[in-house]
Order: structure tokens, then C-alpha cells, then sequence
């Protein structure tokens, strides 16, 4: 996804000046771009809120700043900046975390980025987005050259699989139904982001092997999150699941609750799951296949969990 994220920005930056990237310590490979472009290519070292004061000025100067850093410290080491100098001003920066999730578990607790999520949506004019896999990443960006707020895109697996659609096309702000199920009866209805929305699409065939109609919705825009796809997608659902490499708190799940509680709109809410991590610091290494599966977040885990706890017979 990262790679994806590095080409498309590099081709957009060729025929747009208002465009320039900021890197910190992250050498992405962009040293053509660094040479043909020198004016919008900046290596800024380890100095995060010192580059959110200066992204925000270039913004307010009618550029737009991407600026790479990992997750964990583009969200934690400069807080402030970003509440005070993108959002209450509502600059226009655009924030890569790279390696959000457990992507960057072979770093250990200080790169792992498990709550970026719900810091991030707590702040008024901030958008958060998760795309699932490259292509995405790639129809997501030139949507970003219009967006007026500021936004975090959480770069959470690299790239593959790949699960979304070129005739779903990509909007910010608007989830995808990304499985549809054909069945007329309730179904289970899995609500995914980020890296866990591959996972949800697995997770939702197998089940259909087994005789339980599935769908999934794949949240890509976490704030401001598409409260309507939800409330309908929730009509029809016997069961909701929500999925995400973060934790519990704060999340997509939490957002999702939220959406369907604070609905206006007198209706059941059906059944609710949560699936992702706890409210804890992930002191494992490994990779991000070995600690989701230490968090039973891997495809057969949640299917084999789902049928002995919670799915009793097929509708």
C-alpha cells in the first residue's frame, strides 16, 4: 500500500505544483521525484510537530502537504499541532501513517499504532480514512486535492490482497457494500476497515459455505463515517460484526455503536460484535499475521469463534 501511495503521489505531484511531500526519517524511494521536483520534495528528519507548523503554513498559502512518518508518531508526537494548527484552522495537510495496526509488530510497542483511530476522530475537522488494499489507496488520493479539512489516511497492510473494486468506484465519506448477499432471510452483516476488510470478506464466503447469508460493508472512511450505509445495511442484519486491526476502544466499532444508537430512526439494533484488539499495549513481535492471530483476529478464528459462540443454526 505504501508503494502504491508513493507512485500515485509522485504522478499527481508531476501536474499539480501545489502538491509537496514531507518526509521524515522514511526514505520511501522517491529520489527521482526528489531530483526532478526538488520544490516539492522535503526530508525534514525527526522533528514531527515542528513539520505540522510548517505544513500548516504551506497550506495556508494554498499548497497541499503530505507528510509520511509511521503511525505511531505522526499521531502521538504531535498531537497538539494537529488539533491546533491543521484542524482548528482547518488546514488542508494530509497525514500517512504508515504501518497503523499491527503492520509494523516486528518493531515492537513503540511502532505499533493501535488507537490511532480513536485519537484521531476525536478531533473536530479531521477526517480519517482506511483504505484496504492498493487500488484503493490509488482511486482515494486524487480525492484528496479538494477535501478542505484535514485528513489521516491509515496505511495498514501492504497492498495485498487485493479486494476492492474499480466499479465501486471511491468517495470520502461513503462505505462500500463490498459482499452482497442474495438470500431474502437475516443475515450477518460483517462491518470492516482498513486491513480487516479482506479478512471480513473471507470470513463472510466461508460462512455462506456453511448456510449463513453474509455481507459486508467496507467502511473505508472511519470520520466522517457514512451513518446511512450503516443504519440501512442494519435493517436486514440477524447479527453485526464489526472488524479492525485496532483496538476497541474508540474504533470502528465504537463509531459504529454510536451511529446506531444515536439513530433518529425508530428500529431493532440487532446483535453486536466487536472484533479487534484489547485495550493494551502489544509487547509481542512477530509479524502482522503471527499477533492477529495471537488476538484470534485471522479468517478461521473469527469463522470458528462465530459458529460455537454465537451462530446457532443457518437461517
Amino acid at each position: 500500500m505504501l508503494y502504491a501511495f508513493r507512485d500515485t503521489i509522485y504522478a499527481l505531484a508531476q501536474t499539480d505544483k501545489r502538491i509537496i511531500l514531507i518526509c521524515t526519517d522514511q526514505d520511501i524511494g522517491l529520489h527521482q521525484m526528489q531530483q526532478e521536483l526538488p520544490n516539492q520534495y522535503y526530508m525534514e528528519g525527526i522533528s514531527e510537530a515542528n513539520i505540522i507548523g510548517m505544513a500548516t503554513g504551506l497550506a495556508a498559502e494554498g499548497f497541499i502537504p503530505f507528510i509520511v512518518n509511521h503511525a505511531s508518531f505522526i499521531t502521538r508526537r504531535c498531537y497538539e499541532q494537529i488539533a491546533l494548527d491543521a484542524c482548528l484552522q482547518e488546514r488542508p495537510i494530509r497525514l500517512i501513517g504508515m504501518g497503523s495496526g499491527l503492520a509494523t509488530a516486528h518493531l515492537g510497542p513503540t511502532h505499533t499504532a493501535t488507537e490511532d483511530i480513536a485519537i484521531m476522530r476525536a478531533i473536530p475537522n479531521m477526517t480519517v480514512v482506511a483504505p484496504c488494499d492498493a487500488d484503493e489507496m490509488k482511486r482515494l488520493l486524487p480525492q484528496t486535492l479538494g477535501w478542505p479539512q484535514p485528513i489521516y489516511i491509515r496505511l495498514a497492510r501492504y497492498g495485498k490482497p487485493i479486494v476492492s473494486r474499480e466499479t465501486d468506484g471511491f468517495t470520502i465519506g461513503k462505505a462500500i457494500l463490498l459482499h452482497q448477499t442474495n438470500a431474502q432471510s437475516k443475515h450477518i452483516l460483517f462491518i470492516a476497515t482498513g486491513a480487516m476488510t479482506s479478512c471480513a470478506v473471507t470470513v463472510a464466503k466461508e460462512l455462506e459455505g456453511s448456510g449463513f447469508p453474509c455481507a459486508v460493508l467496507h467502511v473505508h472512511t472511519i470520520k466522517p463515517l457514512d451513518r446511512d450505509a450503516i443504519i440501512i445495511q442494519a435493517q436486514n442484519a440477524r447479527l453485526i460484526v464489526t472488524m479492525e486491526d485496532h483496538t476497541k476502544i474508540g474504533g470502528l466499532g465504537s463509531a459504529c455503536i454510536e451511529a446506531l444508537i444515536d439513530s433518529p430512526l425508530p428500529q431493532r439494533v440487532p446483535p453486536i460484535l466487536r472484533m479487534g484488539l484489547p485495550d493494551q499495549f502489544i509487547h509481542q513481535y512477530g509479524t502482522q499475521e503471527s499477533l492477529l492471530q495471537k488476538f484470534g483476529l485471522e479468517a478461521s478464528q473469527i469463522v470458528e469463534k462465530l459458529l460455537k459462540t454465537v451462530l446457532k443454526e443457518p437461517c
